[in-house]
């Protein structure tokens, strides 16, 4: 029994400790029923009553590990961390967080606390093996790229002699070129299940890279007033959703262009699916099917996330190089009738930046850590003015200060993003200025939100949402191909 003191100072401790805890544990049911939101928030609250336990932040910490906010999520580990430098668990979300945002060797030490601390454990010694084996992969990977300007895949390939076997019965280019026919064939292919042969995978490949790398970084494209484009933001892997997509929507053609604005893998377990549709598209209808680049098309994401995973399961290692090397050719945004500017992530951690300097960046690689490519591939708005820490932590939020001046400088009306879960499939921010659309609904099947897209007019420009539910698909969940490392517990 605690000590009451005249004042009931230590009474109010303890009846607040109390109150802590009752928040914990409806924290604890909403994150059991993968309500987020609410746990982050009831996390919070018993943070804000009692400030010094550890199991509090790294219980928030893994919510926000489940909601991608990665900055905060290792935030959260290392305050844990900082109010009791013994807590196992903390070590583990600090890795897990580490690993999410690509900080290899930082997650490395912190696996090799939780192994000495506890050598008996089967899981953190995997997880550590694990992580060593990623950290002497990239430095083999360095290695190799500074003793020489590194090859494409496509100087190693003989597509031409690679044999389709007898038993293929699949769809196949016809004299070697993607058709309506193909596409529709490719399609009801992959929606049952079965493997485009990896002669046309590769054929398919190879083309997209040679149309890709010779469009600007920033694409620039003009609606006639009777013209109107869909635009689309995630796809996350999520093939079956897609068909519905076009279901509801119509297939692509020249007369029903689509921008798809990135994310177009990862975290679902149908990314191959989804990507060679895509691109079989942007073959089929190079000027008026457009894909931009996600932060979800990089090599550090794809060997979390699932995509590369998936590419070696299905297909070779090989091909995910390849992959890889098309993914750095994607355009990183759009402008539509000089007004409407798209991109993946958002605006920049600077003022000042034109559509000049986006028409300059050299894309052809790996994002940078900072800087305007880095940018649009992983900013988000915020409701305050100004600018703070991503809750990624990578880049920066904008507030509509910053939108606002962004449009004012560039003679744009608003921008157009993706990159976030909406419970609707869409939000409108920044007075009407900034607005998020996102394509995958029921996100990684446990988010329970609806998909949008958008239509834009050439006559008016003003968007039209239109929001889809999810639909059923085979049952193979999601992550299925992502690294044991992010296959995240509730430890």
């Amino acid at each position: 029994m605690a000590y009451i003191s005249e004042n009931g100072s230590e009474k109010k401790m303890a009846e607040g400790g109390n109150d802590a805890e009752l928040l914990k544990e409806k924290a604890n049911k909403y994150f059991k029923e993968k309500d987020y939101e609410n746990a982050i928030k009831y996390y919070t609250e018993a943070l804000e009553l009692n400030p010094s336990n550890a199991i509090y932040y790294s219980n928030r910490s893994l919510a926000y590990l489940r909601t991608e906010c990665y900055g905060y999520a290792l935030a959260d580990a290392t305050k844990a961390l900082e109010v009791d430098k013994n807590y196992i668990k903390g070590y583990y979300r600090r890795a897990t967080s580490n690993m999410a945002l690509g900080k290899f060797k930082a997650a490395l030490k912190d696996y090799e606390t939780v192994v000495r601390v506890r050598p008996n454990d089967k899981d953190a010694r995997m997880k550590y093996q694990e992580c060593n084996k990623i950290v002497k992969q990239k430095a083999f990977e360095r290695a190799i790229a500074s003793d020489e300007t590194k090859k494409s895949v496509v100087d190693s390939l003989d597509i031409e002699n690679m044999t389709i076997e007898d038993d293929y019965t699949g769809p196949k280019l016809e004299d070697g070129k993607v058709t309506l026919k193909f596409m529709k064939e490719m399609m009801d292919w992959f929606k049952d299940q079965k493997k485009l042969h990896r002669k046309c995978a590769y054929q398919i490949l190879v083309q997209v890279k040679d149309v890709l790398s010779k469009l600007p970084s920033l694409v620039e494209i003009t609606l006639k007033e009777t013209e109107k484009i869909t635009i689309c933001g995630d796809t996350h892997g999520q093939y079956y959703d897609l068909l519905n997509i076009f279901k509801l929507n119509g297939l692509p053609s020249d007369t029903n262009p689509y921008l798809f604005n990135g994310d177009f893998v990862d975290r679902g377990s149908f990314s191959v699916e989804v990507i060679l549709t895509l691109f079989g598209f942007k073959l089929l209808y190079p000027n008026n099917f457009h894909l931009l680049r996600g932060n979800h098309e990089t090599d550090n994401m794809n060997q979390m996330y699932g995509f590369e995973g998936e590419v070696k399961a299905k297909y070779t290692a090989q091909m995910f190089q390849l992959f890889s090397e098309v993914f750095q050719w994607l355009p990183l945004a759009q402008c539509i009738n000089n007004k409407v500017l798209v991109m993946h992530g958002g605006l920049f951690s600077e003022d000042g930046v034109t559509l000049e300097d986006l028409r300059k960046i050299d894309r052809n690689r790996q994002p940078p850590d900072s800087g305007p490519m880095c940018d649009l591939l992983w900013s988000d708005p915020q409701p305050q003015n100004g600018r703070s820490i991503s809750k990624r932590g990578v880049s920066c939020q904008f507030g509509p200060d910053v939108t606002e001046r962004f449009l004012e400088q560039n003679k744009l009306d608003f921008i157009v993003r993706s990159h976030e879960v909406k419970a609707e499939g869409y939000e409108v921010t920044h007075s009407g200025k900034c607005i998020t659309v996102f394509s995958a609904p029921n996100y990684c099947d446990q988010m329970g939100n609806k998909g949008a897209y958008i239509h834009l007019r050439g006559s008016d420009l003003k968007p039209e949402f239109h929001q889809f539910t999810a639909v059923p698909h085979p049952n193979v969940k999601p992550m299925a191909y992502a690294n044991t490392l992010m296959q995240l517990g509730m430890m």
